[in-house]
C-alpha cells in the first residue's frame, strides 16, 4: 500500500525520519494513507515502532539534517557531462575501500547507503558469470536533486562523514549553459550545497572525434564552476587517463581552468592499472583523489580579499553597498 503526508513539507517515507520530530510515523497527524477515511477508522494499522531514519539507498536533500546534525559532514561535488565517468569514479572508490584499499590514515567506518553504493558499483566487480562492466548511465529522470551516497571514514584519529553526489551529465551540459535552466535545478542546487568541487575532463572525450564539442562543453563548465565557486576546494579531474590526450588540447584545457578557476588543484584517474601495476588492480591516481576529497582544507582555498572591507562587509551580511 502505498502512503504520503500530508504536511507540505515533509517527503517521508522518501525523505529521512518525521518533518514534525515524532518518534514514530504513525503517530504523526499528517502521516496518511491511500485508504478513504471510513477504512481508516475501521482498521487501525499496526504501531511498528520507531522507524530507522534510512533505508540504506541513496539519500536525497532534505536526508542531509539528519548527518549534519550529528556531525560535519562533507558534501563532494562531482561535475562533469554525460558518460564522463563521474559514476565509474565513485563505484571504483567504494570497491577499493571495500577490499581495505585506501589511502594512508583512511579506513571505512560505516555507511548509511550501501544498497545505493552497490546498485552502481556491482557493474565494476568481477564475478564468475561475467567480468566487470562500466555503471549503468545515471538517468535524468524527472529528480531536482542528485542521489546522495554515504560514506563514514575513519581519518587518523577522528571520524568524517562524507556524501558524494551522484547527478546526470545532462544536467551539467545545460546549468553550464545557462544557470537558470529549468530541467538543471539539480545541478544548480548541488553547486550551491557542494563542500567540494571535482570538475571531469573526460580523456576519451577530448582525443575522439568529437573533441571539439567536448571541449566546449568542458569550457562551458569550467566557466559556470568558476562562477558559482565561491571559493571553495575545486579540482581538475582528467578521467581515464590511460587514454592519449594531444598536448595541444591539453593545454587549451589548463588555459580554460586557470581563466575559470585561477587556484585548482589537478588529478587524473583511470580504471585501468598503470604499466606494471597491474597485479594491484588500484587504478590509478584513484587513492590520491580521494585523500585530496578527505583531507582538503575548507580554507585551503581563500576567497579573493576584499578591496574595501569596510564597505564590502554590509554586502556579505545582505547589506546594500554605498
Amino acid at each position: 500500500m502505498s502512503r504520503q503526508c500530508s504536511h507540505p513539507a515533509c517527503l517521508a517515507p522518501d525523505e529521512l525520519g518525521c518533518k514534525v520530530g515524532e518518534s514514530s510515523l504513525q503517530q504523526c497527524k499528517f502521516w496518511q494513507t491511500n485508504r478513504d477515511a471510513q477504512e481508516q477508522s475501521a482498521v487501525a494499522e499496526p504501531d511498528d515502532g520507531a522507524r530507522l531514519p534510512w533505508t540504506g539507498n541513496a539519500m536525497g536533500a532534505g536526508d542531509i539534517g539528519f548527518l549534519s546534525g550529528a556531525t560535519r559532514t562533507r558534501l563532494v561535488g562531482v561535475f562533469g557531462v554525460a558518460g564522463s565517468g563521474k559514476t565509474s569514479l565513485l563505484g571504483a572508490w567504494y570497491l577499493l575501500i571495500g577490499r581495505g584499499i585506501a589511502p594512508r590514515g583512511i579506513s571505512f567506518a560505516g555507511s548509511l547507503t550501501l544498497e545505493g553504493w552497490e546498485n552502481i558499483a556491482g557493474n565494476l566487480r568481477w564475478t564468475g558469470a561475467h567480468g566487470p562492466s562500466f555503471p549503468p548511465h545515471t538517468s535524468s529522470g524527472s529528480g531536482r536533486h542528485p542521489g546522495l551516497l554515504h560514506l563514514d571514514l575513519q581519518v587518523d584519529d577522528g571520524r568524517h562523514d562524507l556524501l558524494f553526489a551522484d547527478a546526470p551529465g545532462e544536467w551539467f551540459s545545460r546549468w553550464s549553459v545557462r544557470r537558470e535552466a529549468e530541467d538543471a535545478v539539480g545541478a544548480a542546487w548541488l553547486s550551491g550545497a557542494a563542500d567540494v568541487l571535482l570538475v571531469i575532463a573526460d580523456s576519451e572525450e577530448l582525443a575522439g572525434e568529437r573533441l571539439g564539442t567536448a571541449r566546449a562543453s568542458l569550457q562551458n563548465l569550467l566557466r559556470r564552476v568558476g562562477t558559482e565557486r565561491r571559493g571553495r576546494p575545486v579540482a581538475l579531474v582528467w578521467t581515464k587517463c590511460d587514454v592519449q590526450v594531444d598536448e595541444q588540447m591539453r593545454t587549451a584545457v589548463k588555459n580554460a581552468a586557470d581563466l575559470a578557476l585561477g587556484t585548482y588543484e589537478t588529478f587524473s584517474v583511470s580504471m585501468h592499472a598503470a604499466p606494471g601495476q597491474e597485479p594491484y588492480n588500484r587504478g590509478q591516481g584513484l587513492l590520491e583523489l580521494l585523500d585530496w576529497v578527505v583531507r582538503v582544507d575548507d580554507a585551503a582555498f581563500p576567497k579573493k580579499a576584499l578591496q574595501h572591507p569596510e564597505q564590502d562587509i554590509l554586502q556579505i551580511v545582505g547589506g546594500v553597498r554605498a
